[in-house]
């Protein structure tokens, strides 16, 4: 059988499989199935397979599959999963740090603290990898993503690749659009940490506050919604007297009221309900309107 044959026609090297489960891949753990899930074995491997996909397919770029909720009738185009292709971390020869987009978000703040740099210790606070934090300006504890980005190297649906800086962006809280979004890697420009700085116990310290805070144990998707402007989605979810409500195998939590966890047995449309139920008793109680962080992808039947 031919490696292409092998792979459903497709001439790539990475592994690449029909009808994936979503579930697998989301730390909602909830999700119907991708019709084409691929895994590419390095960055050409990639380029070479979004030029073989039809131009009218869409593409989902998944990291560590939070943020993110795929309804239960799942997703009808291309998932590539970074983790495996697109994990280069190093300082290179101008003293950046430059990362790729899988690259998990918590591994690149110890990376940071581990080779004499600081403010990098937010990061460690994101449950994603840089790829998700660059698309939509992550943040934690006063930090975030794009404030450090010296450059990102993006790819389009022609298969090129291009070297961008902030100013091809427009960059806002937990937003960023600009030409492309598909984001391959980016150099961060971190300060020199100061003598006596201790980078792994600020880390370790954020860590401590972020598990008292948040229900940290279950799976969830982090933040649900956006913090509006002067103030806290949480405070105005807890204000209508929601902390705890449940439907289905999914419930909002009580630790924090902007996260929603699924108990056990949720499905997509459970959290989905729970978030439009929120939306729409902050709106009537409060008179805002909150606006998800957290991605809605696929069909709900």
């Amino acid at each position: 059988m031919s490696a292409a044959s092998a792979n459903h026609g497709f001439s790539v090297r990475g592994e690449l499989r029909l009808e994936e489960s979503m579930a697998r891949h989301t730390s909602w753990r909830v999700g119907g199935n991708a019709a084409v899930f691929f895994t590419p074995a390095d960055q050409d491997d990639l380029v070479e397979f979004i030029l073989q996909l039809d131009s009218s397919m869409d593409i989902l770029w998944l990291g560590l599959g939070s943020n993110l909720l795929v309804r239960d009738g799942g997703f009808s185009g291309a998932v590539i999963d970074t983790r495996k292709a697109l994990q280069m971390l190093e300082v290179n020869e101008s003293g950046f740090l430059c990362a790729g987009a899988g690259v998990a978000a918590a591994k690149l703040a110890r990376f940071a603290v581990a080779n004499g740099f600081q403010n990098a210790e937010f990061l460690a606070g994101i449950p994603g990898t840089v790829g998700g934090a660059l698309a939509m300006n992550a943040g934690a504890w006063g930090g975030e993503t794009w404030r450090y980005v010296r450059s990102v190297e993006t790819l389009n649906r022609q298969g090129e690749i291009q070297i961008r800086t902030a100013k091809d962006f427009q960059i806002g809280y937990r937003s960023v659009t600009g030409p492309e979004k598909w984001f391959l890697g980016a150099e961060f420009e971190f300060e020199k940490a100061a003598a006596g700085f201790n980078g792994l116990l600020e880390i370790k310290s954020m860590l401590a506050q972020r598990a008292a805070a948040q229900p940290v144990q279950t799976a969830n998707a982090g933040s649900v919604f956006r913090n509006p402007e002067g103030d806290y989605a949480a405070r105005l979810i807890e204000s209508c007297d929601l902390k705890g409500v449940v439907h289905g195998g999914a419930q909002i939590a009580e630790k924090h009221t902007n996260f929603i966890i699924n108990n056990g047995d949720a499905c997509a449309a459970d959290i989905e309900f729970l978030i439009d139920f929120a939306r729409q008793q902050v709106l009537k109680t409060t008179g805002v309107t909150l606006e998800t962080e957290v991605r809605i992808v696929g069909s709900k039947s």
